[in-house]
């Protein structure tokens, strides 16, 4: 991923350096489990880690000519070792290193994502309580339906993040194994017992089978779960957005003092920050696909998946943890107008309040159908001639035989429409959003 979306400490767990360290740390705890079992000299592992320096540069030096990565990774290693390099990676084979040290890789980064949603969480949270009584309008098809308030908009999002947490949780259950079973999984030179050993070591568990290399569904798992916290945050960037243009007014995303907008039209606020989020939702979508093929590798293990891991696994945790902070950043500096939010509940002259009519209709003329045909005309004439709901329903005498405009005016009242908003916040916050 480009530096541009990089934040330092996500981009720190996917550096080479860390790579290399990683698989250090499981090829030492192989050689310690050796060591308890009598396998291997007393103080081996003590003896690599004293002599043993990573070496990146001398590592790609060496792929130059071996062509194959674990390979001069050990060899960078046992030339600057005695004795104890014959117990590195023994019994071992490559993916045994190497799905076990990406599986640290991503729990660590998992780790880094857990805290960016809970840190939107938050804030969401915070703000969902700040405008719970902000009444606005509510919207389907883009088309003015009844009124909502902002905080109950919010509340869905931290709903949706919350469940995203869960999700991810479970995507990071599937990860947390590792496996040290041989070049087929058929432990032929290693015991079972010494895998489930070095992995205890390392915070992991012991896949309960495997071929050469961890099944690939646990990747796409994870994946797929980076994609749909994406396209959540692209749901809630992509309404701010519509809250922002010029027509609506309703949010905005924060805009700094020196901020510029545009190269040639100085009066321009665009909301650059949810259009960012919103394309790397994309980026995110796009590497579920690659993932989903990498599950089908020929018989125990083929070399397909590699290149494609080394690419979309980074660049996912990237992309996701970048496009969280930018969103904890907008929500935490979202500007919200309450009042053009209440400016535009008027916009359709009262049109928004009419299933509240049409249930008191049906109610004093007891046929539905009936009341529906008389709220339907008023509201034509509201839409093609202008004027409002209420004046277009007291034109009709049938509507004057059953209803005063003092009663009109109680049903066109907003806040008679959030009675329950109270009790929806208690259920959500109190109970968890299932």
């Amino acid at each position: 991923m480009i530096e541009r979306y990089s934040r330092p400490a996500m981009a720190k767990v996917w550096s080479r350096e860390r790579r290399f360290a990683t698989w250090l740390c499981v090829e030492l705890a192989l050689v310690e489990t050796l060591e308890e079992r009598g396998d291997a000299p007393a103080g081996t592992a003590a003896g690599i880690r004293g002599k043993a320096v990573l070496r990146p540069e001398r590592v790609d030096e060496l792929e130059e000519t071996l062509q194959h990565d674990v390979v001069a990774f050990l060899t960078s290693l046992t030339e600057q070792l005695g004795e104890e390099g014959a117990y590195l990676h023994f019994g071992m084979t490559s993916s045994d290193l190497v799905d076990t040290a990406l599986s640290l890789q991503c729990l660590e980064a998992i780790d880094l994502i857990r805290d960016g949603l809970g840190r939107a969480a938050s804030v969401v949270r915070d703000k969902a309580l700040r405008y719970r009584d902000a009444v606005m309008v509510g919207r389907t098809h883009g088309i003015h339906a009844e009124p909502t308030t902002f905080g109950l908009k919010l509340l869905t999002w931290y709903a949706e993040i919350r469940r995203q947490e869960r999700r991810l949780e479970d995507a990071a259950l599937g990860m947390r194994v590792g496996k040290i079973s041989g070049s087929v999984g058929t432990f032929a030179h290693l015991p079972p017992d010494v895998e489930e050993a070095t992995l205890a070591r390392l915070g992991l568990e012991a896949a309960p089978v495997s071929t050469q290399v961890l099944q690939r569904d646990r990747h796409a798992h994870l994946l797929s779960t980076l994609a749909l916290i994406g396209a959540s945050l692209e749901k809630f960037a992509t309404e701010i957005r519509h809250l922002q243009r010029t027509e609506v007014g309703e949010a905005q995303e924060p805009f700094g003092s020196s901020q510029k907008g545009s190269s040639s039209m100085p009066h321009k606020r665009n909301p650059i920050l949810c259009e960012r989020i919103t394309g790397l939702a994309r980026l995110l979508r796009g590497y579920v696909g690659p993932a989903l093929e990498n599950v089908a590798l020929w018989h125990e293990r083929d070399i397909s998946h590699s290149s494609v891991e080394r690419v979309i696994l980074p660049d996912a945790f990237l992309v996701l943890d970048y496009a969280l902070d930018r969103f904890h950043y907008v929500v935490e500096g979202l500007v919200v107008h309450e009042e053009r939010m209440r400016r535009n509940l008027d916009l359709t002259g009262g049109m928004i309040y009419s299933q509240k009519v049409l249930l008191a209709l049906t109610r004093k003329l007891g046929s539905r159908e009936k009341a529906y045909a008389l709220v339907q005309e008023a509201g034509r004439r509201v839409w093609d001639e202008g004027g409002t709901l209420k004046d277009r329903l007291l034109d009709d005498e049938e509507v004057r035989r059953h209803m005063d405009p003092a009663e009109i005016d109680a049903l066109l009242d907003p806040k008679s429409y959030l009675a329950s908003v109270a009790a929806v916040f208690a259920r959500t916050l109190e109970g968890g959003a299932p």
